[in-house]
């Protein structure tokens, strides 16, 4: 009996065994697929692609076009970034929206109504502005980080992804805007630019003046960029292991105008432009001895960001774009050419014909009658018949490569766009004594402003021609000023001919037709110019007159040239465009630009001429 019971006991006990191995083994086994289940969802979870934040960040700049600049450092045409505002209306906290309202429109200077009413006019993504300065979208990152702390946005999940994301405030570079910020000045010759629309990016590109002629250059060379590991709050961590690459924006053009020079002489022409009543006025300064521009202003200008209708005629640069027939400021050029080919001393006696003279059918007639007067003074009374006479000494080919190595029918500066060269009579035109006669006082020839200046520097640089230069050079992304070269002089006449012809001008002011052009204590001398306006084929009774000259002090030498379109109350240049001539000549005195010797006084330099 004990023996059997403790079979049953052994049995029991094996049993008990083998169960508590059987649940030993279930349980490892449970465990091993849990373990192969784990390891299974792990190998998916890498190999499924997932909608993880980057811990890289990625940032982009536009570099900007450069700026024109004047001689005396100021900002003419200049570039300011533009950024836009959006925002999705769906992510702001109903509860937050007011709050959002008062300091979007505080950091913007937005009206808080106007923002009210963009956000209520539809939900999602609005544009609050596309118009946001840089400083003020520096200040606006700022709020937007400030906005997502105080959790003025929403946590909200996308219907699509099933992601749960937060959309705040966007401030976003949109493009680009060109500044003038002294309006209308010098506009003929800085030209405007029109908009390009390239990814979304409003950029600019040069349509006339400068803006156009140096496009290439004042535009931005190269975008910026930035990337590498970011942080919490998404900046890019800067070391080893970031790259950047730098903007580089356009190159700053550097002119040789300085812009309180160029105020007083615009402002100056527009009180003259009333008076006179004329269609339109132009000035030009000019250094004679290396040909910088210190002046070039029209009374004709526009503002370049709202160009009207009205506008369109004073969009193109007079000084080079309006060409005409010049009138009596070609007489010096011809008697110059006269002088260097040897054909006429000043002292020869020239018949006046009583101021009326037949050359073929061809009647020419003089303003003052003179019965004789010397060859000089034929340039000092401006006697058409004189130089008329004067002129067939001259073959066709002599007076047309003359007219040429001054310069006509050419370009006068590299500098502009779109130039009118005007034209000048052939060889075998000039053959002819009528067309000979007409051409050698500024008649059968075209010619612009720039082009007479240019042609008569020679007359003040010992008969050294220049080309009128705007630009000094370019400054670069280091602020270093590259200069651009001068163009080679060319040597048109003589020097003994420039100094009779300086003479002769100089004498044509204190005693002949520029005398209200004088001015005590400075060297000043030019030849006026009066000429018919051909409409429809025919000279009708309307004129363009001039003033072309020079005035220098004991160290300044510079070119002034004046040209009046269509004056209605006088035709005659003594009383248009000397006066302008004087009034800048006073100006340039003003400024320091001449000092004038009240002691030697100029008359001396030309005693002895008769």
């Amino acid at each position: 009996m004990h023996t059997k019971n403790l079979d049953v006991h052994s049995y029991n006990i094996l049993m008990g065994n083998h169960n508590k191995s059987k649940k030993i083994l279930l349980l490892y086994t449970l465990v091993s697929l849990g373990f192969l289940i784990f390891l299974w969802v792990m190998f998916l979870t890498v190999i499924k692609s997932r909608h993880l934040p980057s811990t890289y960040a990625k940032e982009s700049s536009r570099a900007v076009r450069g700026n024109i600049i004047s001689a005396d450092g100021f900002h003419l045409a200049t570039t300011k970034k533009l950024y836009k505002a959006v925002v999705n209306t769906r992510y702001i906290d109903p509860d937050k929206k007011k709050l959002f309202v008062e300091l979007f429109s505080i950091y913007s200077g937005i009206d808080s109504k106007t923002i009210e009413k963009k956000l209520s006019k539809r939900k999602g993504v609005v544009v609050l502005s596309y118009k946001i300065s840089q400083i003020q979208a520096h200040y606006l990152k700022k709020l937007a980080r400030e906005l997502r702390r105080f959790k003025v946005f929403l946590e909200l999940k996308n219907a699509k992804t099933g992601l749960r994301s937060i959309h705040g405030l966007s401030v976003i570079e949109s493009g680009e805007s060109r500044e003038y910020p002294y309006g209308k000045l010098l506009t003929p010759i800085i030209g405007y630019p029109h908009k390009l629309e390239e990814d979304g990016y409003t950029s600019v590109s040069g349509v006339k003046g400068l803006e156009k002629r140096f496009d290439s250059e004042l535009s931005a060379s190269q975008n910026g960029s930035s990337r590498g590991k970011r942080d919490v709050n998404s900046y890019i961590i800067l070391n080893k292991d970031s790259f950047t690459k730098a903007e580089i924006d356009g190159l700053d053009l550097k002119l040789t105008i300085p812009i309180s020079l160029q105020i007083k002489m615009e402002k100056m022409l527009d009180g003259m432009k009333e008076k006179l009543q004329a269609k339109q006025l132009m000035l030009s300064i000019m250094n004679s001895n290396n040909g910088d521009i210190y002046t070039i202003a029209s009374s004709n200008r526009f503002l370049p960001k709202h160009i009207k209708r009205s506008d369109y005629p004073s969009l193109n640069a007079g000084m080079i774009e309006y060409s005409f027939e010049p009138g009596s400021v070609i007489k010096p050029i011809t008697f110059s050419l006269l002088l260097e080919h040897g054909l006429v001393n000043p002292y020869d006696l020239v018949n006046g014909h009583n101021g009326r003279f037949k050359i073929g059918r061809k009647v020419i007639t003089d303003e003052h009658k003179f019965d004789w007067l010397s060859a000089e003074n034929v340039i000092v009374y401006s006697s058409n018949i004189g130089i008329a006479q004067l002129a067939q000494k001259l073959s066709g080919y002599e007076f047309y490569e003359g007219l040429k190595s001054f310069g006509f029918g050419e370009k006068s500066t590299p500098d502009l766009i779109y130039e009118k060269v005007g034209s000048v009579p052939s060889p075998k035109r000039l053959e002819n004594e009528i067309y000979k006669a007409t051409c050698s006082y500024g008649y059968g020839m075209k010619a612009n402003l720039m082009q007479v200046m240019r042609a008569y520097s020679a007359f003040n640089n010992n008969g050294r021609m220049v080309y009128p230069k705007l630009v000094t050079g370019f400054i670069n992304e280091r602020g270093i000023l590259e200069k651009m070269p001068y163009e080679e002089q060319v040597q048109v006449i003589s020097s003994v001919t420039a100094q009779r012809m300086k003479k002769i001008l100089i004498k044509t002011v204190n005693v002949g037709t520029g005398k209200k052009a004088r001015t005590a204590g400075l060297l000043i001398g030019g030849k006026t110019g009066t000429a018919h306006i051909v409409e429809k084929g025919k000279y009708v009774h309307k004129y363009n007159t001039a003033f072309m000259g020079f005035a220098n002090d004991e160290t300044h030498n510079y070119s002034i040239g004046v040209i009046v379109v269509q004056p209605t109350t006088s035709h005659f240049a003594s009383q248009t465009a000397v006066p302008i001539f004087k009034k800048a000549v006073d100006i340039l005195i003003e400024d320091g630009y001449l000092k004038p010797d009240v002691i030697k006084q100029p008359s001396t330099t030309y005693q002895g001429l008769h």
